[in-house]
């Protein structure tokens, strides 16, 4: 397994294995890899000759009051499992490496981006799209893998790819849970045991709300509501529940048969998401 520091490392590798006849899968991280990021290298690993997965913590997508400096990492530990999991090339670049000082250039996806986490965190998709946009031209990826536990992220990518023309497939990957049922993330290691044990209820709610929603689609806002009222009755502080047609993310009509219930929350001062998608 290589690693490499700098864009142009990269960009040459790549290009050089595009012209060899080999094909190339990518996995954007920002690194404390975790089993959910595993899936989705192992995803990459069967899809393509060539594997490179990113470990950066990316500075665009965070908020000045958010946890960019304190957000973990371990590159150590990343590459020892990216190396067991048979990855060839490890992207660990600076954010000087990435972005010039005098950086003015981004890539903003207008729709999907608006709702959800892109109500609470304003800045948060235009970082996203801007430093996805930068790896795939690094890259040169034919495949990119995301998981569907950052859902509308997922979307959000997909209609940039689309919109913009990129000749690269967006692949799935299924959201990954712990054992308890809380859907993994980097974040959680900031939960104390208690609040880990009562963010249980967040999964819990949108299980509710997923079967009422499917009992009954014309009661929409009383799964919400009832969603909303399991995370508040377990101490959490309720950042939305909200139920999106997955297609335009805005609410659901006659017409929406596919259905993303989704919630963000606070326990203690670490926010998770997390989301059921399912056909109605």
């Amino acid at each position: 397994m290589t690693v490499f520091k700098t864009k142009k490392e990269l960009q040459k590798f790549a290009l050089e294995t595009r012209r060899s006849g080999r094909t190339i899968a990518l996995v954007p991280t920002m690194g404390f890899l975790h089993k959910g990021h595993m899936s989705l290298i192992d995803i990459a690993r069967a899809k393509a000759d060539v594997v490179i997965v990113s470990v950066f913590v990316n500075p665009t997508q965070f908020a000045p009051n958010e946890d960019f400096d304190s957000y973990p990492r371990d590159f150590e530990r990343d590459a020892k499992m990216c190396e067991e999991h048979k990855v060839d090339v490890v992207f660990a670049p600076e954010p000087s490496e990435m972005y010039d000082a005098d950086a003015s250039t981004f890539v903003n996806e207008m729709m999907l981006s608006r709702p959800l986490c892109g109500a609470s965190r304003p800045t948060f998709f235009r970082g996203v799209t801007t430093v996805v946009t930068k790896l795939f031209h690094l890259a040169q990826p034919d495949f990119a893998v995301f998981g569907e536990k950052d859902a509308q992220q997922l979307l959000v990518i997909k209609r940039m790819v689309r919109d913009l023309d990129f000749p690269i497939e967006i692949i799935n990957g299924k959201l990954i849970r712990d054992e308890d049922g809380l859907a993994t993330s980097s974040r959680n290691r900031y939960l104390s045991q208690d609040e880990r044990q009562r963010a249980l209820a967040i999964h819990q709610s949108l299980l509710g709300a997923k079967a009422a929603i499917i009992a009954d689609p014309g009661k929409i806002d009383v799964a919400l509501h009832n969603a909303k009222a399991v995370i508040t009755a377990a101490g959490g502080r309720v950042d939305y529940v909200s139920a999106l047609d997955t297609e335009t993310l805005e609410a659901p009509t006659k017409k929406t048969r596919r259905l993303i219930v989704a919630a963000a929350a606070f326990f203690g001062t670490t926010r998770l998401i997390d989301n059921e998608m399912f056909d109605l």
